[in-house]
């Protein structure tokens, strides 16, 4: 059984930083399809994908709001999936879930509908 566990949500003022961390256990796969990252949800938004990387190739995608800002890495040893970031905007704020799938969609990377497994969130919240 997948689980994600995230962490490190908080509050902070815009410029600030925060780093998310997601322990991940249970299934996982040698598949090329294989993937985990990040999504984002802010109240009345859809769910949207944030930063994702395939695990097999180190493949890193990002949203072009969060490029240069965010990074996205995985420590294998230690099975945790990190996000910096950095230069928070107020645009940022929203709960952030970590997400994996090993199955190879036609949904996009950065869909949430591409996704099987779920984390329970985290909140950030930047303020001006």
């Amino acid at each position: 059984q997948v689980q994600l566990v995230e962490s490190g949500g908080g509050s902070v003022q815009a410029g600030g930083s925060l780093r998310l961390s997601c322990i991940y256990s249970g299934y996982t796969s040698s598949s090329a399809c294989m993937r985990r990252g990040w999504f984002r949800q802010a109240p009345g938004k859809e769910r949207e994908g944030v930063a994702i990387i395939y695990t097999q190739t180190s493949t890193t995608f990002y949203a072009d709001s969060v490029k240069g800002r965010f990074t996205l890495s995985q420590d294998n040893t230690k099975n945790t999936l990190y996000l910096q970031m950095n230069s928070l905007e107020p645009e940022d704020s929203g709960t952030y879930y970590c997400t994996q799938d090993s199955s190879c969609r036609a949904a996009g990377p950065m869909t949430s509908a591409a996704y099987r497994y779920w984390g329970q969130g985290t909140q950030v919240t930047v303020s001006s």
